[in-house]
């Protein structure tokens, strides 16, 4: 990896690289600047706030990622808005290459537990494959921490399934009953939404 690669650079201040950066030798570099008075986009009401919060969010180094394979390291893909905002910053900046790593499993499916996604339609990995979504974020590659990788890496001493975590986010299986959510859930597993390619 550290043949193909540059640096590392983080997106959220929670993803710690440490793992990646042992194995590789890669420095951690601060090739994005966050503005840390800005809320998580994925959460806005429209696309056009998202992409407009994604804007005011970060700003690119071009003195640390010119002329460097990038492994952009973030901790999820919701719409991905977000991401291929941030591809595209570090690209027009001068980054030659820039690689996605995703600190979660992808997520496929509602939360009825707490998270604003209602529905399968607001999320790219129920509609698109992991090609299909590095295509529409323009990354070089794109890869996502598995269920199996998740759990192992909370470590949780128990017996209960899946280490104790729920993953329903992930798998469609949920460990409670949907109830009122139920039917309109079911509904929208017949349903496909695509989202838009990057313009070039």
């Amino acid at each position: 990896m550290k043949q193909i690669l540059s640096l590392v650079c983080l997106i959220h201040h929670l993803v710690q690289p440490w793992d990646l950066q042992e194995e590789s030798g890669l420095p951690n570099e601060m090739g994005l600047i966050k503005n840390q008075y800005t809320q998580r986009t994925f959460i806005q009401p429209t696309q056009e706030l998202c992409e407009q919060g994604v804007r005011m969010k970060l700003s690119a180094v071009s003195g640390v990622v010119k002329g460097k394979r990038v492994v952009m390291i973030d901790d999820s893909i919701v719409r991905g808005t977000t991401s291929r905002r941030i591809v595209n910053l570090l690209k027009e900046a001068g980054a030659t290459e820039v690689h996605v790593a995703i600190g979660s499993p992808a997520l496929a499916y509602p939360c009825f537990y707490g998270i604003d996604i209602q529905t399968r339609k607001e999320l790219i990995a129920a509609n698109h494959t992991v090609e299909e979504t590095r295509e529409i974020i323009g990354a070089d590659s794109l890869t996502y921490l598995s269920i199996d990788g998740l759990i192992d890496s909370i470590g949780i001493d128990t017996d209960a399934p899946n280490g104790g975590l729920c993953v329903a986010y992930f798998d469609g299986k949920y460990p409670t009953p949907l109830y009122d959510y139920e039917e309109r859930y079911l509904e929208s597993l017949k349903e496909h939404t695509f989202f838009l390619l990057r313009v070039v």
